[in-house]
């Protein structure tokens, strides 16, 4: 296992021993759900659900009854009493994947639940409380989600108690190899097979990129396993890695030499930003800059400019 995904392991058991709010974020098909469930398994927990939403398939008129539950008779089509996603993590844990995706006007419903600890079904008058531990996940910026209007400050706030991010498999090359060794020791258990990896095809795996992360790498071993007899031998487009890109470690922001300055400022003050949960006031004067001048700048980068720093 890489130094990385050491010390996520080791963030992961402290998570696990709280009930707090973690907010997991990281690229597609990097595994944030299966950091979401590694928690909720070491936790006081394990025990009871953990169910999975998908923030950005909530219909915007229903969202209301799927998240709290509906009494019968409270719409056209509520024939019976219906359990929301809330009632039914009840004792375990609530996991909202893609949770910048909520729809705005279910972000203010979903915060008074958090500061109350109490909910109601539609159409229903009984008080009924909360008891889900809430774990969160976007492949977004939260900040950034903020400063474009998706994500309520007030609500990221009380989300972000524990902020958890996973690194895309890129920045973890000693474990592609790995992680293809068990998804094809998977494979051969269940079907009873003892497939190999060819030599090629473990270095092809080694020097690519994967930008869609464990996904792609799961993907890519299965395909390769229903095509070989014996040996897996899969093509993968050799490319050059992707620079490295601009990375916060511990307060502190690292550049690749050679960054435009413009682009360099742009990642500065976006990761000033995250670092106060988007609260811009606060940014601005870390930043020694006006308010006004900093939501100058995120307009231009919302909007990409090509005259100004890249957005």
């Amino acid at each position: 296992m890489s130094p990385v995904m050491r010390k996520l392991a080791s963030q992961i058991q402290l998570a696990a021993a709280t009930d707090a709010s973690v907010f997991v974020v990281g690229e597609s098909g990097a595994g944030k759900e299966l950091v979401a469930r590694a928690i909720h398994a070491a936790s006081d927990r394990k025990d009871q659900p953990f169910v999975a939403v998908n923030c950005g398939a909530i219909s915007g008129s229903l969202a209301h009854a799927e998240l709290f539950g509906h009494e019968k008779g409270s719409f056209t089509g509520a024939v019976t009493q219906s359990a929301g996603y809330f009632e039914s993590a009840s004792g375990g844990t609530l996991f909202l994947d893609e949770v910048t995706e909520m729809p705005p006007d279910m972000q203010v419903h979903f915060l008074r639940v958090l500061e109350t600890g109490t909910y109601q079904r539609v159409g229903g008058s009984d008080l009924l409380r909360a008891n889900a531990r809430i774990i969160c996940a976007s492949n977004r910026d939260p900040a950034a989600s903020v400063a474009d209007g998706r994500l309520r400050q007030d609500f990221l706030h009380r989300l972000l108690v524990i902020p958890l991010r996973v690194p895309p498999l890129r920045e973890r090359e000693a474990d592609a190899v790995i992680l293809a060794q068990r998804f094809l020791d998977a494979l051969n258990e269940r079907h009873q097979t003892r497939k190999v990896f060819s030599r090629r095809m473990l270095d092809a795996m080694a020097r690519y990129d994967w930008p869609g992360n464990v996904r792609e790498l799961r993907n890519a071993v299965q395909r390769a396993y229903i095509l070989a007899d014996a040996e897996l031998n899969l093509e993968l487009a050799a490319r050059p890695r992707a620079a490295r890109q601009a990375e916060v470690r511990d307060g502190q922001l690292s550049l690749p030499l050679g960054t435009p300055l413009g682009d360099a400022q742009r990642e500065f003050i976006l990761a000033t930003l995250a670092h106060y949960a988007g609260d811009k006031r606060l940014a601005a004067e870390s930043l020694g800059v006006s308010l006004k001048t900093l939501y100058n700048r995120l307009d231009v980068y919302e909007k990409g400019d090509p005259g100004a720093p890249r957005g």
